[in-house]
């Protein structure tokens, strides 16, 4: 996708309000690979991705801007917590299982691609799937009976009639259903997952597939048949390639809590979850060559976004080494009051937008006013001062607490409309507020 870098910024501003710095790096991150796209194959290649390390307390937008980020491009994204990784040969996973699991996500981005463009072709073969069981045998042509082939045609032509219309979605056909088998892991949580590549695919064809004959109407029938028939349509080694060739190009992985895994060398025994994960992630980040059970990857030209509020380290505690795999910092702020009030109001999905959209499921309208969401702003910002800053994750415990009451009673209210301004507000929250030990540990 070509957008330019002002107008990713317009489209973040959306669903993210302010943290400007963080989205003009992002941007220009972006649109530099659509440059990298224009340039010669030799030129091409050298050209690497400069990885951002995104600095800031938790629930300012770091996690939302990288997804938002993704799903404007359509870019394969997988975010995943530094932590969850140990170094290769511990018990735990090893950090080229992101790898991995991005080109899971990229195989089946391509896959539902390839299934909208053999739509057409896939509701053709499953309409004679669907003649077939309704009209057993009247397919069949006899090349010695004239008579019973026109028989079997006309019968054919009827049914293909009335299915059309729509007359026969409640009719009853047996049909042979292939039951899903759930993938066989491997060694996968003991450091030793190259093997299982290798292993995974060999137990695929080995087990023998199971499937029963179930009874469905034909609107459940032909679902499953469009699923079938879309299957068999796809070339799942053209899917396997352009799934490759759009990670080594493409894919974004956000590794959010970094700072959780730097710190002070252990002076007592390996540092396997810290150190180790630093040392391992090195080659990934600065490109290397994965192997999946779709082919190899390499890492080469994958973004890497990182995250960390960085509170009790700081980004130069990092390895040398990491650190040039970073090259761009941005720093969130913390927000403010007005960045509260904005959050409450701007953006596409607003939270005040989202509770009225719930509760207007119920036949109840909720109004928000001006010193309602003003009063909410305060409260949130105030509670993040005085005990733990916690970001806009802030607003969702103070409005679930607010419109609480409403919620439960929703379904019997015999008012409909309830109008939550300044005074409704506080009200509310009078209590909890009045009490601080308490506040601080429901706000």
């Amino acid at each position: 996708m070509d957008l330019t870098p002002r107008q990713i910024v317009a489209e973040l501003d959306r669903y993210i309000v302010g943290q400007t710095a963080a989205k003009r790096a992002v941007a220009v991150a972006i649109r530099n690979r659509w440059r990298r796209q224009q340039l010669p194959p030799d030129l091409r290649k050298d050209v690497t991705p400069k990885n951002i390390i995104m600095i800031g307390p938790t629930g300012v937008g770091k996690t939302e801007i990288a997804r938002r980020l993704a799903q404007l491009v359509g870019a394969p994204f997988l975010k995943i917590e530094a932590t969850k990784y140990t170094e290769v040969g511990y018990v735990g996973r090893d950090v080229e299982s992101m790898i991995r699991d991005l080109t899971e996500i990229a195989v089946g981005m391509i896959r539902q691609l390839q299934r909208g463009q053999v739509e057409t072709q896939a509701k053709e073969r499953v309409q004679e799937r669907l003649l077939d069981l309704l009209a057993p045998g009247s397919n069949t042509f006899d090349p010695e009976n004239a008579e019973e082939n026109e028989r079997h045609k006309r019968t054919r032509e009827k049914m293909k009639a009335r299915l059309e219309a729509g007359e026969l979605e409640d009719k009853q056909v047996e049909l042979n259903v292939e039951q899903k088998t759930v993938p066989v892991q491997i060694f996968s949580n003991l450091g030793m997952e190259n093997m299982d590549v290798d292993f995974q695919s060999m137990f695929e064809r080995i087990m023998p597939k199971q499937s029963q004959n179930r009874q469905l109407t034909i609107k459940e029938a032909r679902k499953v048949l469009l699923e079938q028939e879309s299957e068999a349509l796809i070339d799942r080694q053209a899917v396997n390639e352009r799934a490759v060739e759009l990670i080594e190009n493409q894919g974004i992985i956000f590794l959010d809590e970094l700072d959780k895994v730097c710190g002070p060398q252990s002076s007592v025994g390996p540092d396997v979850s810290r150190q180790g994960v630093q040392r391992d992630l090195l080659p990934v980040v600065e490109g290397t060559t994965v192997n999946t059970r779709y082919g190899p990857v390499k890492t080469d030209h994958i973004l890497f976004i990182a995250a960390g509020a960085f509170h009790t380290s700081k980004p130069s505690d990092l390895m040398p080494e990491l650190q040039g795999r970073f090259p761009i910092r941005v720093e969130l702020t913390d927000l403010k009051r007005e960045d509260f009030l904005r959050i409450l109001t701007e953006p596409k999905h607003a939270l005040t937008k989202q509770y009225a959209e719930l509760l207007a499921t119920e036949g109840v309208t909720l109004e928000f006013t001006g010193d309602g969401v003003a009063a909410l702003a305060d409260i949130a910002f105030e509670v993040n001062r005085t005990a733990q800053n916690i970001g806009a994750r802030r607003l969702h415990t103070i409005l679930e607490r607010v419109v609480e009451e409403i919620s439960f009673d929703g379904p019997d209210l015999t008012k409909k409309h309830v109008r939550i301004d300044d005074r409704y507000v506080r009200g509310q929250l009078a209590e909890i507020m009045e009490k601080e030990d308490l506040s601080k540990f429901i706000l």
